[in-house]
């Protein structure tokens, strides 16, 4: 018989590692897509630390809010309802992660593009074709990155933070 010490976590199962898990998650989506998206419009070189600390604040916590509050419960929902997610731990964190993306982006493009309206900055644009163009060019950056590098670096740290113990396999 053979006993496994401990065991890494990869997934938050009490509200306090949910909490954790999203605030880690959402940091590093936040800092990468506010600053794609400050550098797509330009205002990258415009803005002084002070606003682009203030934008990442802001951002943060719009993000986390909804994060916590619709997109993440409506993402798990629907993950868990699907019969193939529950089957295999790589699917349903895959496709939880999906979900996670989705509602994210179309949630913080539609921020992005009102804060672009009330700075003035879509003057003579369709308010409804750049939020199309905002989802499409934050998608395509926030899927990948969410799937392949910060998905996996956020678990990996998680899993090292909050470490269970595992039962007692025999071989």
């Amino acid at each position: 018989m053979i006993q496994v010490r401990e065991r890494m976590s990869i997934l938050p199962v009490s509200k306090k590692e949910q909490v954790m898990f999203g605030l880690m998650m959402c940091t590093g989506m936040v800092l990468v897509m506010m600053t794609l998206n400050l550098w797509h419009t330009g205002m990258l070189s415009q803005m002084s630390v002070m606003q682009m600390l203030l934008q990442f604040v802001i951002c943060f916590a719009l993000a986390f809010l909804v994060e916590s509050f619709i997109v993440g419960p409506v993402a798990r929902k629907i993950t868990f309802s699907i019969p193939f997610a529950r089957v295999s731990k790589i699917k349903g964190v895959v496709t939880l992660s999906f979900l996670m993306v989705i509602g994210m982006v179309l949630v913080m493009s539609l921020y992005g593009i009102i804060t672009a309206y009330l700075a003035g900055q879509l003057d003579g644009v369709s308010v409804f074709n750049a939020y199309l163009h905002t989802i499409a060019r934050n998608f395509s950056l926030a899927l990948p990155y969410q799937l392949i590098v910060l998905g996996p670096l956020v678990r990996y740290v998680f899993g090292k933070l909050f470490k269970r113990q595992a039962a007692v396999v025999s071989v």
